[in-house]
């Protein structure tokens, strides 16, 4: 996909090398910007190969709402979260939690607001709120908004995760019986986690487009903080020497998102050139 090599040629040439929490230094470039007509064919690379089985099962695990990895894990036999789980596969309030579980607060029966400082008691409950549910529904009964938001940044929450958010919001717009998706992500590792992004993201967007009876329009990806490993570099040196070859194509029945599984995705006419390993930096 030749918007991907252009992110990497850019940030190779444009970037700046910084320190990270991490010990591996990066070359960081600030907010990149990409988008795709996912009518072109389903964005998963082809100048190397990317699982699209563990991109869809992360998919599925996101819907899940778990605070937790064991059954991508232990089930799935998909491992690209162990690092961040602990002893017992938990990884705390992250993305599937934010999605489906956001927690949050409502007011009791019959509970008023009380302004900042009042001497009165604002009576209030604590809730979940299941935010892709709320964006379903939103698309077919007011596609016309421009609140079709999904926010995955719990500031009072980061100490309770084991990796905060790195892909913090998602906005779905519906144009001319198209749905596009906006996706915003304070932070991406090009080599490792941007395909996956894209992959995962835009899988989304066509199972959601499936539901509510649009057509896939645009997927589209600012990352504030887009950086390459030190010792991704020459691995992304060969990739630029590829060729980008023909988009696959993704088929996914036409069902409920909260009813899909594995085998609704099928993923077709995919040849991509050969692995490139990059380590991870935890």
């Amino acid at each position: 996909m030749r918007q991907y090599l252009d992110l990497v040629e850019r940030v190779l040439e444009n970037g700046v090398r910084k320190e990270n929490r991490t010990g591996t230094d990066t070359i960081s470039s600030f907010a990149e910007f990409y988008k795709v007509d996912l009518a072109e064919g389903f964005p998963l690379l082809t100048t190397k190969k990317v699982y699209f089985r563990s991109v869809i099962y992360e998919l599925l695990w996101y819907l899940r709402g778990e605070d937790h990895v064991r059954w991508l894990r232990d089930e799935k036999d998909v491992h690209i979260w162990d690092a961040w789980a602990d002893e017992d596969g938990y990884v705390g309030p992250i993305y599937p939690v934010l999605w489906r579980r956001f927690p949050s607060l409502k007011k009791k029966e019959g509970g008023t607001y009380s302004p900042q400082g009042s001497n009165e008691q604002a009576e209030w409950r604590y809730d979940e709120f299941d935010q892709v549910a709320r964006a379903i529904e939103m698309i077919k009964t007011n596609p016309n908004s421009r609140r079709i938001v999904v926010s995955t940044w719990h500031p009072a929450m980061l100490d309770e995760m084991r990796l905060p958010p790195c892909h913090i919001m998602y906005i779905f717009n519906v144009a001319d019986g198209k749905l596009n998706c906006h996706l915003t992500q304070r932070s991406g590792d090009i080599a490792l986690g941007i395909p996956f992004n894209l992959a995962c993201y835009s899988a989304l967007t066509l199972a959601i487009a499936n539901e509510t009876g649009l057509k896939p329009g645009t997927f589209a990806h600012t990352i504030v903080d887009a950086h390459i490993y030190e010792n991704h570099i020459d691995g992304l040196r060969e990739q630029l020497k590829r060729e980008p070859g023909k988009l696959p194509e993704l088929e996914i029945s036409k069902k409920p998102v909260d009813e899909l599984t594995f085998e609704d995705f099928k993923l077709k006419n995919y040849d991509p050139q050969p692995v490139i390993k990059f380590p991870v930096a935890v």
